[in-house]
């Protein structure tokens, strides 16, 4: 740097700029985010009018393209971006969350289950009806995960952590809902993965009033929510009612999002991008946050739109898909910027019990169950359990089912008893963790590519597609192995993989409904040959953890410790890596990626005693099998003769327990 011919000849002097110097340094840091912004306005502006311009002609039907789609998706684009990132600015303030938005809350999950079952239930609704539905749904979500997350104060990664599990849940009914009833929720493919293509001004009208309704009580809230950030115990000496103020400004936050979610479907991650750009910016406290978000994420759905259009000729790819490509990486660039608890967590020590006899008592449990799965159904009389003629009619059509079912449960808890001791994280998870959804990607690669290929092919594609996502996720956490930073990673690598899957569920092809019925799980199509391919597989990829013992019991102790005994620690947790995506994307293949199987099994086995390497893996094995063997038989026999994915009730199960985990915690 050339020296200032102002600076004083003082001692030191030299090693700082003088005023009038530094003044336009500082005039161009702070003039720089608005020509980045100004720029992106301009390019998203290039992009409407291109496709403005294609209608301009003196043709009626050209012109009535114009005023009644064309115009109306710009608008209702602007409308929706600034609407959503009011919404999650102003769940963020309510919360003091950075995480907190729409999709992280379960309010996007919460109000397509609403809309859904309104779907089947009350085909005649309204459309005011509609967007209160959506509101009731949305609200009743957000409500669930607050309530879980109470107990701890709403602490920022417990409140996440239960949205993400309350969103699952919901995600899987309504799959469930969409297969037992397609013929009338084929919209809703569509609308959740969020398009745009309007044929009126109808929607941009419902967002504009909302956003006119929100702007006005952000105006209100604005000063509350800054004495909030302060702490509970400052506001009430300040006079000011917390309770209410996070109500309201959370009210006001699902009504915003819940209102985009009815018009035009599920936009994800805008709400989480624009109130963090605005942070970016320079935007410090309440008034300047909900003044800049909205513009901010109104430019983010505007350029998004406007690029899916020239990309994708504006219906291959929803846009509430292509936001999700914006916004899941976003939250993997933040993660390590967040102030976490990285020392891996111990699970709560488990009552002594001879393992030999714990391990009997499961074993039985799993012929329970499989015994149960192959005599137990429902007929017109009601439960009854089939005798030998019967029996064997039905062997044939139960028994591959019932194996199949069984093998991936084993599978998916061997793959979690292996994530569990890798990484030291008693939460972790094939489906938590992301992995499963990789193992979904990877399917439809093949799907589209192969024209659905061959077991063989659809069971490597899954592998691989687990495995990449496994390797995001150790990349993303930058080796601290905490629980909270690794279950945010896998959020976000979630929601990465199931905006890729959504915009290929969308489309509506063949590979469409094949993946939708994949995300649910179900077991109804399986015949001799893939449960043949499962039990298989489960023998040949379990088989070669009997090795590993030693290496699961020492990397649970920490790298420093199994690095003390001798062991390779690097090229150890690349294998279990490896067979654990092997084991996730075979059983994938079977269960789906929403089944919570590998988190619960080996819990349940941990709880029961089984501590050490060797019995807590054969515990966990037997109560995954049981598990999927135990869910297989009540989504077949549940609203006999109709039948239900083997996921729904998988997750439900998991996700039931993980809520109380995370409330217990």
């Amino acid at each position: 740097m050339a020296r200032c011919p102002r600076r004083r000849a003082s001692r030191g002097s030299w090693r700082r700029a003088c005023r009038p110097c530094a003044m336009p340094d500082a005039a161009a840091r702070r003039h720089r985010p608005w020509l980045v912004w100004t720029m992106l306005v301009a390019l998203a502006a290039a992009l409407s009018l291109a496709g403005i311009s294609g209608a301009l002609s003196g043709d009626p039907v050209d012109r009535a393209l114009l005023f009644y789609s064309v115009l109306p998706r710009s608008v209702v684009a602007i409308l929706a971006g600034a609407a959503l990132g009011l919404s999650g600015a102003l769940l963020q303030q309510a919360l003091d969350n950075p995480l907190a938005e729409p999709s992280t809350l379960g309010v996007f999950a919460g109000a397509q289950l609403a809309l859904g079952v309104a779907a089947v239930f009350a085909p005649t609704i309204g459309e005011l009806a509609r967007e209160g539905v959506a509101f009731l749904g949305g609200a009743g979500a957000a409500g669930l995960v607050l309530a879980l997350g109470w107990r701890r104060k709403l602490d920022p990664v417990t409140v996440v952590l239960c949205g993400m599990v309350v969103a699952m849940v919901a995600s899987s009914l309504t799959a469930a809902l969409i297969l037992a009833r397609g013929d009338y929720l084929f919209a809703l493919l569509i609308w959740g993965g969020g398009s745009l293509t309007q044929e009126g001004w109808r929607p941009s009208l419902a967002i504009g009033a909302a956003l006119a309704f929100g702007a006005l009580a952000s105006l209100v809230l604005a000063r509350p929510l800054s004495v909030l950030v302060a702490g509970e115990s400052s506001a009430r000496s300040l006079g000011a009612p917390a309770l209410v103020i996070r109500i309201a400004a959370l009210a006001v936050g699902v009504l915003l999002a819940t209102t985009v979610a009815a018009e035009i479907g599920l936009i994800a991650f805008v709400g989480l991008a624009a109130p963090t750009l605005a942070r970016l910016c320079g935007a410090r406290g309440a008034h300047r946050l909900l003044m800049g978000a909205p513009p901010i994420g109104a430019i983010l759905l505007w350029l998004a739109d406007g690029l899916v259009q020239r990309v994708g000729s504006g219906e291959t790819i929803p846009t509430g898909a292509a936001t999700a490509f914006i916004g899941a990486p976003l939250l993997l660039w933040l993660l390590p910027r967040l102030r976490l608890a990285d020392r891996p967590a111990a699970a709560k020590p488990a009552a002594r019990r001879d393992p030999g006899r714990t391990l009997a008592a499961m074993g039985c449990l799993a012929i329970l169950a499989l015994a149960g799965a192959l005599l137990v159904g429902r007929d017109q009389s009601g439960w009854v359990v089939f005798g030998d003629a019967s029996f064997g009619e039905l062997l044939p059509f139960r028994a591959p089912r019932t194996a199949a079912a069984a093998a991936a449960g084993a599978m998916l808890a061997a793959a979690g008893v292996v994530l569990q001791r890798l990484t030291g994280n008693p939460l972790a998870g094939p489906e938590v963790l992301g992995v499963g959804a990789g193992a979904g990607v990877g399917l439809a690669v093949v799907l589209l590519t192969a024209d659905g290929g061959s077991l063989a092919t659809q069971a490597a594609g899954s592998a691989l597609g687990a495995l990449a996502a496994l390797a995001i996720l150790l990349a993303a956490s930058r080796g601290r192995l905490g629980p909270e930073r690794m279950l945010l990673a896998g959020a976000g690598i979630s929601a990465l993989c199931l905006a890729g899957l959504n915009a290929v569920i969308a489309t509506g092809s063949r590979p469409a409904f094949a993946l939708l019925a994949w995300m649910s799980g179900a077991t109804d199509a399986v015949g001799p040959r893939e449960a043949i391919a499962a039990c298989a597989a489960a023998a040949v990829l379990i088989a070669p953890l009997a090795l590993t013992l030693r290496w699961l019991e020492a990397l649970r102790l920490g790298a420093v410790t199994a690095r003390s005994i001798g062991l390779r620690v690097r090229a150890s947790r690349a294998a279990l890596a490896s067979l654990a995506s092997l084991l996730t994307g075979a059983a994938a293949l079977v269960a789906g990626p929403l089944s919570f199987v590998g988190l619960v099994a080996p819990h349940l086995a941990h709880a029961s005693g089984l501590t050490r390497a060797g019995p807590h893996l054969a515990g966990s094995i037997l109560v995954g099998a049981a598990l999927t063997v135990v869910a297989d038989l009540l989504a077949r026999t549940i609203i006999a003769p109709y039948q239900l994915p083997l996921g729904l009730f998988a997750s439900l199960i998991g996700g039931v327990y993980l809520m109380g985990a995370l409330r217990g915690r």
